[in-house]
């Protein structure tokens, strides 16, 4: 059964999950096909238990059109205090995404803003022992009906999207060979990468010309990551990314995204930023601009770039010509930069930094982390090293 199958791809290579370790799953109650599948592996497997936290966004949507902003700025300490127990056990956290991209379109932006970082602020420290893989982590999704509409139309079914979601996952054959043999390609290229330590990046194509420095002994990452005790994983299914955090303040130049930025259901497309020092100093967008300008309004922080993602065209997500309106399967279709915090794991030893050391050393720090498209099939992307330079992407694709 492919769902099935789906599920061991999540377990075995996504979290990996260990004998007598806790299985923490985060999910929308309309995937629970899905979450009752990776239970029962789960055990099998030797889980010591699995823990489940349900999303409704209907009654989500009623809190934040209905709840006052005071309310929204609370979070409830009991929630920051069972994941950081979670973590202190090493647990592994897996989330599942599913619903409706458009479920928010009529909820006050300022609501979002403030709701979505009231939960940024609270979880600050456990994102970013999270985000330092402290613990295996990784996000998958399953289909929902609203969903298939908006990416296939009003004939769009749940099954003919989960057709997709299996594709892009790569769920077919032998899926856990297949997986293995897709990390194995993606880490030479990684290899490469960290092996010539580029000064910076310039990218090129249809309202892109950005320069993007690189910080001093930065590390790319692909697919698989290790977590604090050495165990691999892989964040994402699917992955088809290599990315690494730029420097914080060695951002010039103008970017133009080329795929719709979906957030808190609300849809952000055809916008144009204008670097200056690394931080947007101007922005111009068609569609979305309230919801734009809350993110980038987040914290100062959120007006730099935490993290570059390169990602060829060859992508099985960028040829079904399909827009997700999910960014887990849109950032895999095209190469991306996000707003906000910066992953510690790239740059060497970055771990072991506090705040103001990572800052020292050119990260970003930020209570927000959003990623948003800019590959397409006319961009180039060089790279240069003492003044020497390398073509590293024509056309979308990889030339290395």
């Amino acid at each position: 059964m492919d769902i099935r199958k789906y599920a061991e791809v999540i377990l075995k290579i996504g979290i990996n999950l260990q004998k007598d370790q806790i299985l923490f799953v985060r999910a929308p109650i309309e995937t629970k096909e899905l979450v009752e599948e990776i239970t029962d592996i789960a055990f099998d497997l030797g889980a010591y238990d699995v823990y489940i936290k349900w999303n409704d966004e209907i009654t989500n949507k009623i809190r934040l059109k209905k709840a006052s902003e005071k309310a929204l700025q609370e979070v409830p300490s009991w929630e920051v205090t069972a994941l950081k127990e979670l973590l202190d056990k090493k647990a592994a956290f897996l989330t599942i995404l599913g619903g409706d991209p458009d479920i928010y379109k009529d909820v006050p932006p300022q609501k979002i803003g403030v709701a979505a970082k009231a939960r940024n602020i609270a979880m600050k420290e456990f994102s970013r022992r999270l985000m330092s893989n402290e613990a295996s982590w990784c996000v998958a999704a399953y289909p929902t009906e609203a969903w298939a509409k908006k990416v296939l139309g009003k004939d769009g079914t749940k099954e003919k999207l989960l057709e997709l979601i299996l594709k892009a996952s790569r769920i077919n054959g032998n899926p856990v060979n297949n997986w293995k043999n897709h990390i194995s390609k993606l880490q030479k290229i990684t290899d490469f990468l960290n092996q010539m330590q580029f000064d910076y990046l310039h990218y090129e194509g249809p309202g892109t010309d950005l320069k993007v420095g690189l910080p001093e002994n930065h590390i790319w990452i692909s697919g698989a990551q290790d977590n604090a005790d050495g165990v691999s994983f892989v964040p994402n299914i699917p992955t088809e990314e290599i990315f690494t955090a730029p420097h914080r303040e060695k951002i010039n130049g103008i970017l133009k995204n080329s795929l719709p930025l979906v957030y808190s259901g609300n849809i952000i497309d055809k916008f144009e930023l204008e670097f200056k020092d690394g931080k947007v100093i101007n922005f111009k967008v068609e569609v979305g601009e309230e919801i734009l300008k809350t993110i980038l309004e987040t914290d100062e922080g959120a007006k730099y770039l935490g993290e570059v993602a390169l990602v060829s065209v060859d992508s099985p997500i960028y040829q079904m010509k399909k827009i997700f309106y999910n960014t887990l399967f849109d950032e895999n279709a095209a190469s991306h930069f996000a707003f906000g915090r910066a992953y510690t794991s790239c740059i060497k030893g970055g771990e072991k930094l506090n705040e103001e050391e990572l800052k020292n050393a050119g990260l970003n720090i930020s209570i927000t982390h959003v990623d948003f498209m800019v590959g397409n099939e006319n961009m180039k992307v060089t790279g240069y090293k003492d003044g020497e330079k390398v073509i590293i992407m024509e056309n979308g694709r990889w030339v290395i």
